[in-house]
């Protein structure tokens, strides 16, 4: 399946690269001169669209192939991440008619497929007996799901961040990021719960302080962080920003990130590696 991935890597990356510079260049003239292209918009949005029904083909056919979810490797995962970043951005989209945050599903779906392209991994159809688990399939789906919806919530503060000094923005990336917050800690804390249920029924414990777990732990306390600080100190808008960015980092660091630090040659999660 490495050859068919590469295939259809090439032709989603073709069409959601190609989706993002129109796209970009239609939220650019919206900023600056109030003037957008319904037609320019259409073609990014069946571009998209495309590309995302490409995506599902390929997991789905590659779920059959392995006869086996295909969650097991941080590479697997990554294909999750760019499926759940498009669904989550596009989803948004729909609710709140912010198309930048269209172009942070674009962004993170175009660089984890680029990443999984350029470093392909070794599939196999085995399963560790630890994720021979019932519990398996929802947690690494919530997980994933949590990790799109808080990715989209980092990228609507960096926007913030850039365009607060401009008399043209008018606040409503705050309004966003809290709501994407607020689904995504959901959804994260659903994903710890399943873990702990995971946990005991593969090792025999709810929680051991596994390096993994830590990290788990750390990155649901800085978004816990962020709701309760926006609730105490509902001006101080740079500061609960800069929060979000950092919170959004510690994530990454949980997710893949503690795979490259000595801490986590002694998790039991390291087969998220293979």
């Amino acid at each position: 399946m490495t050859e068919t991935l590469k295939i259809y890597a090439a032709i989603i990356l073709s069409l959601w690269g190609l989706a993002l510079i129109l796209l970009a260049y239609d939220v650019l003239r919206e900023f600056f001169f109030r003037k957008t292209s319904r037609p320019l918009a259409v073609i990014y949005h069946v571009l998209t669209l495309i590309g995302f029904g490409l995506i599902v083909t390929y997991t789905l056919s590659l779920w059959i192939h392995l006869q086996r979810p295909p969650m097991r490797t941080t590479g697997e995962t990554r294909l999750w991440y760019s499926l759940f970043g498009i669904l989550v951005s596009y989803s948004i989209f729909l609710v709140w008619k912010y198309k930048a945050l269209l172009g942070g599903g674009l962004f993170f779906g175009i660089l984890f497929l680029a990443i999984n392209l350029s470093n392909p991994e070794a599939l196999s159809n085995t399963l560790a007996p630890a994720l021979q688990s019932n519990w398996f399939i929802p947690h690494v789906i919530v997980y994933i799901l949590a990790y799109a919806i808080l990715g989209m919530s980092w990228f609507v503060a960096v926007i913030a961040l850039i365009t607060r000094k401009n008399p043209r923005w008018g606040g409503k990336e705050f309004s966003i990021a809290d709501n994407l917050v607020h689904i995504g800690f959901g959804f994260l804390t659903l994903g710890l719960v399943f873990g702990a249920f995971w946990a005991k029924e593969a090792w025999g414990h709810y929680w051991t302080w596994d390096p993994k777990e830590t990290w788990a732990m750390i990155t649901w306390m800085a978004y816990l962080l962020y709701i309760h600080y926006r609730l105490v100190h509902k001006k101080d808008n740079t500061q609960a920003l800069w929060i979000l960015v950092i919170a959004f980092v510690l994530l990454i660091v949980c997710w893949f990130g503690i795979n490259y630090i000595a801490v986590g040659e002694n998790s039991v999660h390291t087969y998220s590696t293979n």
